[in-house]
């Protein structure tokens, strides 16, 4: 375990690639001699030796894995890349050894029939239908010759996500925009000018303007450049990671997963890989997400082909001789907002400190559920651009939080959280820590700017932090973020809508230079422009959603599809406007195709915004800071995890299932 002032940490000054590599060995030993011991255990089975044996052992291989990910996605390097490629599929065949075992699964079974008798917690017997399921559903009750070909099936796929995620990174980091004279930065605000300067500096190219080929670099590029034959150039690039024909190409790679993934569900009973893993969501089938999504697409896409339309007036309106392309959307966009709302994207950037919009999102953090943030000196970290902080309520120790906010080589594009460790109180009072990681361009000497996108981005990953540091159960399987996934972006997108709050803005919006609060009329602007755009986000959303939705329900086993072709024929069918592409292209869809995670799954974001939609109406309608309701959603949501049922859980807190129709009224499209 982890020792040491502040509740213990992850001692990362001692960890690298080899002996991440020595600890998972040893890790995987150490486990198997357990799983022997539990399942070769004499008398009947019991919850204590069984279940709570399991919950109890592979401790040394859980933190031996917390680093394997948290190298693989923040210090990628090639020693750690090779690492991985050798790892993943040995990791994968020992878990499903334990999966596999025979003794194992009966003894799990045994206690499962038995559970309505056993004088069980509710807790405790949710735990039970967990495990049970979860071995089910991974193919415990199948023939030995079944499950020789599913682990075969699991080892290959893993090292084929292994290296759709190698190569997505490989040409964001291969593939930049260099700008060499000073009049091609023709649009661009004076913050994005240096920040470009430094990474090109960075990169050894001083005097020069790099823009690095990930989303934080690129989006505000295509945003401000006037330069329309840079932003195609830009845009071009973006669009093609893991799709330019190179070493580092995935479309073959996609092809394969597809066909492993059926002959996978196939084997397990399901008819498509989809239908396996809806079945395990709130959703419950395809066809119930695919509803949701077409309930939102006739709208989303009716209020896009508007905002287009908007877009080729100015465009007409400037004699710019030009259609309207897709690396022309939010140029134009920005050009709409100015003359719809009178509201600037540069102006407010100049609000939007990095360091003051995470101190926002602490007073909420505290406004809301008590918690305070400390920054702590001296804690080992991986990388020296992290900081630490230690989390408390009152006089009572919550956790860590991690923060890695920069954009570097080896280190995965885009936000998520992770969770270092997982809060029980099964094996002592143990606290959680979490991390948030982003990757933001560091500017030159001054503070670091951001967009108002990258703010709301900010506070929707902490949302996840906060999930994991309110999480007050007893067992790790059924604490903090370990729920389903279409409830799991839930607690993360609800955070979001505190941003937009005055509270927030009055105190942390403030100016780079003057550090004068944000005006009330630009305060009010920002309010009144809120569902601005909803229609492209929503559209490149669904277009993503449903692409991965019917790539995963026409899959077969032996047939190999082409993604590329397959969203060309999708998008034409549900009439995609040319204008706007798939928020991630299925290349570089690292949701679905660097792990099992979000495949099929993708459609998730927009079932838990239904549920924030409907859950802020009462935030809504009691206030925001309501200390009553902030206390029932931390009660009945955040610090519940997967002890109480998602679906339950809701009801908990709103009294009734989801009404569906305040996410229609949330993207005014009602």
């Amino acid at each position: 375990m982890w020792t040491g002032e502040h509740g213990g940490y992850p001692p990362f000054d001692q960890v690298n690639p080899a002996s991440i590599r020595a600890a998972l060995e040893k890790g995987m030993e150490l486990k198997r001699a357990e799983i022997a011991e539990i399942a070769g255990a004499a008398g009947t089975p019991t919850f204590a030796d069984t279940i709570e044996a399991l919950e109890a052992c592979g401790r040394d291989l859980d933190r031996a894995q917390r680093f394997f990910g948290i190298f693989t996605s923040a210090m990628n390097d090639q020693a750690m890349q090779d690492l991985q490629t050798e790892m993943s599929p040995v990791l994968s065949a020992f878990a499903d050894d334990i999966i596999q075992n025979a003794q194992l699964f009966a003894r799990i079974k045994a206690v499962h029939d038995g559970r309505a008798g056993a004088g069980l917690s509710p807790e405790q017997e949710r735990l039970v239908e967990i495990y049970y399921r979860n071995f089910t559903r991974q193919g415990a009750a199948l023939g030995h010759a079944d499950q020789a070909a599913l682990k075969g099936l699991n080892q290959r796929l893993a090292s084929l996500y292994t290296k759709f995620s190698q190569n997505e990174l490989a040409d964001e980091e291969n593939y930049r925009l260099t700008i060499e004279t000073e009049a091609d930065l023709d649009g661009l605000p004076e913050s994005l000018r240096e920040a470009a300067a430094a990474t090109a500096e960075a990169h050894g190219e001083k005097g020069k303007w790099v823009f690095l080929n990930t989303r934080s670099s690129m989006e505000p590029f295509l945003t401000y450049s006037a330069r329309r034959d840079l932003r195609e150039q830009g845009w071009r690039m973006w669009i093609s990671r893991g799709g330019n024909g190179t070493a580092t190409d995935n479309k073959a790679v996609i092809s394969e997963i597809l066909q492993l993934r059926t002959q996978r569900a196939r084997l397990l009973g399901f008819e498509t890989h989809a239908h396996w893993v809806v079945e395990n969501n709130m959703a419950k089938t395809p066809q119930a997400a695919m509803d949701l999504m077409t309930k939102l697409w006739g709208p989303a896409l009716r209020r896009a082909q508007e905002e287009i339309a908007d877009m080729q007036a100015i465009a007409d309106e400037e004699g710019a001789g030009i259609t309207i392309e897709a690396w022309d959307h939010r140029f134009y966009s920005e050009k709409v907002r100015k003359a719809k709302y009178d509201l600037d994207q540069n102006e407010v950037k100049l609000y939007l400190q990095l360091d003051k919009i995470r101190d926002g999102m602490f007073w909420a953090a505290e406004r809301l559920y008590g918690l305070r943030f400390a920054e702590l000196d001296g804690l080992p970290v991986y990388h020296e651009d992290m900081s630490v902080y230690e989390v408390t309520r009152g006089s009572e120790r919550v956790g860590l939080w991690y923060f890695d906010p920069y954009a570097r080589a080896g280190k995965n594009s885009g936000a998520w959280m992770n969770e270092y460790r997982t809060q029980e109180r099964f094996q002592g009072d143990v606290t959680p820590i979490v991390s948030n990681n982003s990757n933001f361009v560091k500017s030159g000497a001054g503070p670091v700017l951001i967009s108002w996108d990258d703010a709301i981005t900010m506070f929707h990953e902490f949302g996840h932090a906060l999930h994991g540091l309110s999480s007050n159960v007893t067992y790790p399987r059924v604490a903090g973020t370990a729920v389903k996934r279409d409830f799991v972006e839930f607690p993360s997108q609800i955070n979001e809508h505190w941003l937009p709050t005055p509270e927030v803005l009055e105190r942390f919006a403030l100016h780079v230079d003057t550090g004068e609060p944000m005006p009330a009329g630009l305060l009010a602007k920002i309010q009144t422009s809120l569902t601005f755009n909803q229609g492209f986000s929503t559209v490149e959303f669904l277009a993503s959603a449903i692409y991965d939705m019917r790539i995963h329900l026409a899959a077969t086993p032996d047939e190999a599809i082409d993604p590329d072709a397959f969203e060309q024929s999708c998008m034409a069918e549900i009439g995609l406007p040319r204008e706007i592409v798939m928020r991630h292209r299925p290349t570089q869809f690292g949701h679905i195709f660097s792990g099992d995670g979000y495949s099929a799954g993708y459609y998730v974001y927009l079932w838990a915004d239904a549920l924030t939609a409907d859950v802020w109406e009462v935030f809504e309608e009691k206030g925001a800071w309501d200390p009553a309701t902030a206390k029932a959603f931390l009660d009945d949501i955040l610090s519940v995890g997967n002890s109480v049922a998602p679906d339950e859980a809701f009801r908990n807190f709103r009294g009734r299932d989801v009404d569906t129709e305040a996410l229609m009224r949330l993207r005014g499209f009602a």
